[in-house]
């Protein structure tokens, strides 16, 4: 026997630290001869020989002696003064003869400068070389697999290729870096793995990979060894959107999905759609409503339906339920090819506290903070990410680019903003600990946030981030050399929570909360707002966007939504609307089954979603609503005070004042006959849209079709009109002279 009895018992009880330094073939001294040793470890075989690859022979007279019977075999080649190429050829245990290379014979497959940069925090696209990724080395086809664990005390690959026994493939510890590497040939596309971790108190923990491209299902829950190939034709989608970076004041309406619950196969066992399925079906939908963009939410891999994806634990793998990764490239191929950008949820806020995945990932808080008061999360009772730390920030920075990379999405909606941006979020006095400089702010996590909006803006121009932002935190969506995060848009969900509580009142009591519908106005172009009514607003016992409206019946409550829905789309901001509330689905909405598509049978129903396809249309066919929302000298009130009369009006314009909208809302029970209301030109007036049409299944009163002006003053303005306010509506009109 060659090898030390002690480095045997380490390799066969899964605790050597350094297998390449008993492992493969090594220049080796023996009794003052020079010659080669090669070892192997191999599971099952009784019978293994070393073969020249260039001499196609078996070493002569040395074959190899098995030294333990669990499979650990050695040859002294003392001939042989250099190293050179050759595969094992074994002899397993129910007869199967088979040559491979060794594992343990190939150099690292990540340099010095990958490291340095990873450890630092500025290796940006680490998910090129973490994770499993095939790779051919020296002709010879194979899997890399790349895993940071700096407190482990040894790291093994497991699979099927080896009945997830951690004897047989350990991992080399690269330097001080962290990082645990292993090269396998002969492994293909397919094949399931996790990372067996035995930390410094020789606890086992089986994790699953942190840069995992695919997973399968739960509870399983291993990574799949998959290459993110797919033969893209978005090429000139992806040129226009590069030459109009920076152009952040044009159309965006944003249909928001659960791709789950949009739509079911109720004939095949209520199952849901597949990737390629949903993206003709959602496809088609979308471009018949008018909507210039949809954002999914999270489909990054996660074990919990329940989570509606938002406790993540594949930070770069889209989730198996709807197919391969190469389905999900399809989707958003064929919405672009359609005209439709993509936006995703992207959650680097949390993780959940899965013993599978990040917690506790070598034994240690590796990716959270230690101290629950920075790494507890009081309300979903998941982990926050410790953004402090330059691997962790490199492996978001990671998750980031790499959907946008590999998956060509058109814009991330960066998940619990205000959570990460405050220390003391959600948290009372003695739960949080200070900054460096006494106060709330997260210092880090803004400081990642900053960098992540400026390397994604950096290498894919065009690309949009967006902010779901509750708080008051200055200059979100600010430029970073401005001082601001560097988002692109922030959701206003000031405005929309104003504006619900308006809502949700009853006609009659809605004069004494007038200024929930005009406060908004005072911060509106503080920030490039998104205007949104998102999934968060039909959960929890809140209510549907239809039942929350505060009248008694189904009919006077379709009507208050539509003139809520014409008020948005004219009001400045972006536009976001979760899927099922444009046809006023009665149900809250249900993660688990479909929406109610069949309530557009009925016309108070289909009405509102004749209407938001109207809104749309007139929305990005003019500048003056869909290139002015961030312009606050497009936007003039008429009248923001007639709250006895539950009425807003108001006039959006270019600057040149050559084209005028105005806007209409009368929000009251009762018809209003003669109401007159001032106008800032003379002319024609012509009714455009009418909440209250019989088309979207109003009682028609309205306009007949157009007003003109009188030199009659009203508003302090010259110019007036009278006009007829239909209850619970919503009218714009807009001007021509003459």
């Amino acid at each position: 026997m060659i090898t030390p009895q002690a480095d045997i018992q380490a390799l066969l009880t899964a605790r050597h630290s350094s297998p390449h330094a008993i492992l493969g073939m090594h220049v080796f001294h023996r009794e003052n001869t020079s010659g080669i040793v090669v070892r192997a470890l191999l599971k099952d075989v009784i019978h293994c020989e070393v073969i020249d690859s260039e001499a196609k022979k078996v070493v002569t007279g040395y074959s190899m002696q098995r030294v333990d019977e669990a499979g650990f075999f050695e040859v002294w080649l003392p001939r042989r003064k250099k190293l050179f190429k050759y595969v094992l050829k074994a002899t397993y245990a129910n007869g199967l003869v088979r040559e491979f290379s060794d594992p343990y014979c190939f150099l690292p497959t990540l340099g010095e400068q990958d490291l340095y940069l990873f450890n630092e925090g500025n290796e940006h696209r680490i998910y090129q070389k973490l994770g499993a990724h095939i790779r051919n080395l020296g002709g010879i086809l194979g899997v890399s697999f790349a895993v940071w664990a700096p407190a482990a005390a040894r790291v093994s690959v497991v699979g099927n290729f080896n009945v997830w026994d951690g004897r047989y493939h350990p991992m080399r510890p690269l330097g001080g870096s962290g990082v645990w590497e292993l090269f396998i040939p002969d492994l293909k596309q397919g094949e399931l793995y996790k990372f067996e971790i035995r930390d410094q108190f020789g606890e086992i923990h089986l994790k699953t990979d942190p840069y995992g491209t695919r997973f399968e299902a739960s509870p399983g829950n291993a990574a799949i060894i998959c290459a993110t190939e797919f033969t893209w034709t978005d090429e000139q989608w992806i040129k226009n959107r590069t030459n109009t970076a920076g152009q952040l004041d044009r159309p965006v309406s944003v249909y928001e999905l659960h791709l789950a619950s949009w739509k079911r196969k109720p004939e095949e066992g209520n199952r849901i759609l597949t990737y390629r399925e949903l993206a003709h079906e959602v496809g088609s939908y979308v471009c018949e409503m008018g909507f210039t963009h949809i954002e999914v939410m999270p489909l990054a891999e996660h074990p919990f339906d329940g989570s509606w994806g938002y406790q993540v634990t594949g930070f770069f793998a889209p989730t198996q339920r709807f197919g391969a990764p190469e389905d999900f490239a399809y989707f958003v191929d064929h919405m672009h090819s359609l005209g439709i950008g993509v936006i995703l949820d992207w959650v680097p806020a949390h993780f959940p506290r899965d013993q599978f995945a990040l917690a506790q990932f070598d034994g240690t808080h590796l990716y959270e903070h230690a101290d629950p008061r920075q790494g507890a999360h009081m309300d979903w009772g998941t982990l926050i990410f410790n953004y402090g730390r330059n691997e962790v920030r490199a492996f978001l920075v990671a998750s980031a680019l790499a959907w946008i990379d590999r998956y060509h999405l058109d814009g991330l909606r960066v998940d619990a903003v205000a959570s990460m941006l405050y220390l003391d979020y959600s948290r009372k006095e003695g739960q949080w600990i200070p900054n460096c400089f006494g106060g709330r702010e997260n210092l880090e996590a803004i400081d990642f946030l900053k960098r992540v909006n400026d390397l994604v803006h950096l290498y894919y121009p065009g690309v949009t981030m967006i902010a779901e932002e509750s708080t008051s935190f200055p200059q979100v969506s600010r430029p970073t050399t401005h001082g601001g995060l560097g988002f692109d848009y922030k959701w206003n969900m000031g405005w929309m929570h104003d504006t619900l509580k308006y809502f949700s009142k009853e006609s009659i009591h809605r004069s004494h909360h007038h200024s929930d519908l005009t406060f908004g106005m005072l911060y509106q172009f503080a920030e490039n707002f998104v205007t949104v009514f998102s999934h968060d607003e039909v959960v929890h016992g809140k209510g549907s966007m239809l039942i929350k409206m505060g009248q008694s019946n189904i009919k006077e409550k379709a009507a208050d939504l539509r003139s809520l829905y014409a008020h948005m789309w004219c009001y400045p901001g972006k536009k976001l609307l979760f899927m099922g509330s444009e046809f006023g689905q009665s149900h809250e909405w249900k993660y688990n089954s479909s929406l109610d598509w069949h309530l557009t049978q009925y016309k108070d129903h289909e009405g509102i979603r004749l209407l938001v396809r109207d809104l749309n249309k007139l929305y990005c066919s003019e500048p003056v609503l869909s290139f002015n929302d961030f312009n606050p000298h497009g936007f003039s009130w008429v009248s923001c005070t007639d709250g006895a009369a539950n009425t807003i009006s108001y006039v959006r314009s270019d600057p040149f004042w050559s084209t005028l909208f105005l806007i209409v809302g009368h929000f009251g029970g009762a018809i209003r006959h003669g109401y007159r209301l001032g106008v800032p030109k003379k002319g024609a007036w012509t009714e455009v849209i009418n909440s209250n049409s019989a088309y979207y299944g109003g009682s028609g009163e309205g306009n007949a079709g157009v007003r003109w002006s009188e030199d009659i003053p009203s508003d302090g303005l010259e110019q007036s009109i009278l006009l007829t306010l239909p209850p619970l509506s919503t009218t714009v009109f807009k001007w021509k002279s003459g």
